[in-house]
């Protein structure tokens, strides 16, 4: 039995069609026939996933870059910021002239006003129409969520942004100006980990499927670290296969090159 771990955005679902291939659709069935389990590990929240990829069936859904972990309707472990926290933080960044998104299990949360970032109201009016983010803001007293992205440009205090949080989350810089911010001792790689020991597995038996920055965590903790054929650079060094992209079947191909399907 082998443990196959599948980051969503850019590895297996397209940024350019928005769709998982039919191909990585029909190798995850096939895997799953020959027993072998399948994860998905990604930095989404629960309430960032779509609905239709909660009905596909995975073995377990690792959200939250490792702070939820779920199997069915079980939890297995949910770590959430302390509410403390969770009310100084929009303080903090709006102090700091940044955008942010404070992504919850049940609830993804933005400031009440509308920000400059192009970026962020895009992905703002993408999650309002699905209706996630419309109930509650970030300045809502009593909102809890389990980690954060932080928008910045020129105008942005980053120094200070590093000098409030570095102590207490591993700060991701996923290029221009963009930062994902999990809380330390959490990650993916720890979410496989956890999935390895729970099932009575070694690193030998984990496949790790990425293609951006966030992902390093769980390719360092994987033997078999497969990177997309578009994929962040700083995976190169922990990548033992590039496969083709997302659009090229990608996915499928490294399965049928490891002999998973």
């Amino acid at each position: 039995m082998k443990a196959l771990f599948f980051d969503i955005d850019g590895t297996l679902l397209s940024e350019i069609t928005k769709e998982i291939p039919q191909s990585a659709l029909d190798a995850l069935k096939k895997t799953a026939e020959k027993g072998n389990l399948t994860f998905i590990n990604t930095g989404r929240t629960w309430s960032e996933l779509p609905e239709e990829m909660k009905q596909l069936p995975f073995s377990g859904f690792l959200c939250g870059c490792g702070t939820y972990l779920r199997q069915g309707d079980e939890i297995l472990m949910h770590h959430t910021v302390s509410g403390k926290r969770c009310e100084e933080i929009p303080v903090i960044l709006k102090e700091c002239n940044a955008g942010m998104i404070l992504e919850g299990t049940d609830n993804v949360y933005f400031t009440a006003e509308p920000s400059r970032f192009k970026d962020l109201e895009q992905t703002r009016a993408h999650f309002a129409a699905v209706g996630v983010g419309l109930a509650e803001t970030a300045e809502t007293k009593g909102i809890i969520y389990d980690k954060l992205c932080i928008v910045t440009d020129t105008q942005s205090d980053v120094e200070r942004m590093y000098r409030e949080f570095e102590q207490e989350f591993d700060i991701m810089d996923r290029r221009g100006g963009f930062y994902e911010l999990v809380p330390l001792g959490y990650s993916k790689g720890t979410a496989v980990e956890y999935v390895l020991k729970q099932y009575g597995l070694t690193k030998e038996d984990a496949y790790v499927f990425g293609d951006s920055s966030n992902d390093l965590a769980m390719f360092q903790c994987g033997a078999h670290t497969i990177a997309l054929g578009k994929h962040d650079e700083v995976l190169d060094p922990y990548t033992e296969y590039v496969t083709d992209t997302v659009e090229q079947d990608g996915v499928a191909k490294a399965m049928e090159y490891y002999g998973l399907i």
